[in-house]
């Protein structure tokens, strides 16, 4: 429960570093007005709602995830803006969606299919079953960030760690891998697959939620990496990354930093 609780929150602190980014990629998507969307892994419902904004008074998101913790923490946020005749939340698997066949015009779920240990595919399936011929499906990752400006070395090692390389993990066949997602989408059968790359960036000087988001990052992108660095590096590591540092990096007067949402998507066949 402590490590649910401990993710629920990092989640929390870090959206509104990545919410601007995810409002650009759902404007390019140019969701029909009206339309009903699924959100498959939806965490703690926040994308819902941006979804249910684009869709309009008309339309309807489903959001499905496992955590009752995140169903629950969803249900209330939905509460709090006014937009919970628009959306729904309940607990189910995206591997075996509680859905009849054709349900949705579009589905969409973000950092959640392809992450290890699970094979995407069968996910996807069920996606691709639950919308309607010619309907979207739409999965996001993300997929890069350079987050120690100055450090390009150190911020290296960081990423070949296991932490730094998930959702990949070592020894998975290569076109398991997110960024190999458009072969996925073909051997599904969905059409028409396309792939585009978004580009979130933040610069000094920080608002404070922005801070205590980036804050929240880099102790989520590189946990426990100590036995994966070099004594040096990990120094380095503790002198740039840790907040009460005196070099902590995202202090610095010029600091900047960016990161990568990729996203994929195809049809439904007619």
């Amino acid at each position: 429960m402590g490590d649910v609780n401990s993710y629920l929150q990092s989640l929390v602190v870090t959206n509104p570093l990545r919410a601007p980014t995810l409002r650009s990629v759902i404007q390019a998507l140019n969701l029909p007005q009206g339309s009903r969307g699924l959100d498959a892994g939806c965490g703690i419902g926040q994308q819902a709602l941006l979804l249910a904004e684009a869709v309009g008074p008309g339309g309807h998101i489903a959001g499905l995830d496992l955590s009752p913790d995140f169903v629950s923490y969803a249900i209330g946020i939905a509460d709090q803006s006014g937009l919970s005749e628009r959306v729904s939340f309940r607990e189910g698997d995206v591997f075996s969606l509680p859905f009849e066949h054709d349900m949705f015009d579009w589905a969409w779920s973000v950092d959640c299919i392809g992450y290890a240990p699970f094979d995407p595919l069968p996910a996807l399936k069920e996606l691709a079953r639950v919308v309607k011929p010619g309907g979207s499906v739409i999965i996001l990752f993300w997929s890069s960030q350079r987050l120690l400006p100055g450090y390009p070395l150190l911020e290296a090692c960081l990423d070949a760690t296991t932490p730094g390389i998930a959702p990949f993990v070592r020894g998975k066949a290569p076109e398991l891998h997110s960024l190999r997602a458009l072969g996925w989408f073909r051997e599904v059968g969905l059409e028409e697959p396309t792939a585009h790359t978004f580009v979130g960036t933040v610069h000094a000087p920080l608002e404070n939620d922005i801070q205590r988001a980036l804050v929240s990052l880099l102790q989520m992108r590189w946990p426990n990496v100590q036995s994966e660095l070099s004594p040096e590096d990990w120094v380095e590591y503790q002198r740039l990354c840790q907040p009460e540092s005196p070099d902590f990096i995202v202090d610095l007067p010029d600091y900047y930093a960016f990161f990568t949402y990729s996203m994929f998507q195809g049809k439904a066949a007619k």
